[in-house]
């Protein structure tokens, strides 16, 4: 009798106070990824987030704890620190984002990403948000989504510029 042993290794990604299991897109905006897990033979699973300034220019691209800048990027003052158990991305001194490792396979993030046409996309324990480059606030659906689990999707939110969201998309 031939018996294999398999081990299955889940991410687990908490954004908005909802946690997306084994999800490769955790939040797009239109067709751009802004936070995704990607996969490295050697490390497992990590985040990768692009980082877009207001008027649409692409300043780097954080996987994992590696910031990798852009030429505009260098100009702009993008930034990382790492206060114990988490990466944090600031550009000219504000916060961008925030990961935090609560255990070897659950990541927290807190995020306030723009996307590349300039909307400004804000995901916290206190909820999603959507602002025109002009700042004013983009009603998301109606939804209010709070302590969910969205789990083997490609896509675990997705939102656009017109206000739709989508939960769970393949």
């Amino acid at each position: 009798m031939n018996t294999k042993l398999l081990f299955s290794e889940t991410t687990k990604i908490t954004i908005a106070t909802n946690t997306f299991i084994n999800v490769q897109v955790i939040l797009q905006y239109d067709d751009t990824p802004l936070i995704e897990v990607v996969r490295f033979e050697q490390a497992g699973f990590t985040t990768q987030i692009p980082i877009y300034h207001s008027d649409g220019t692409y300043l780097a691209k954080v996987v994992g704890s590696q910031l990798y800048l852009t030429q505009d990027g260098r100009k702009a003052g993008v930034t990382l620190e790492y206060p114990d158990k988490m990466t944090v991305c600031k550009i000219d001194g504000r916060v961008a984002f925030e990961i935090r490792r609560e255990d070897a396979a659950a990541l927290k993030t807190a995020a306030e990403l723009f996307a590349p046409d300039g909307y400004f996309v804000r995901a916290t324990d206190s909820g999603l948000g959507l602002l025109n480059s002009s700042g004013d606030a983009i009603q998301i659906g109606g939804l209010t989504m709070s302590g969910s689990t969205i789990s083997g999707f490609r896509v675990g939110i997705k939102i656009d510029s017109k206000g739709r969201v989508a939960i769970g998309s393949n």
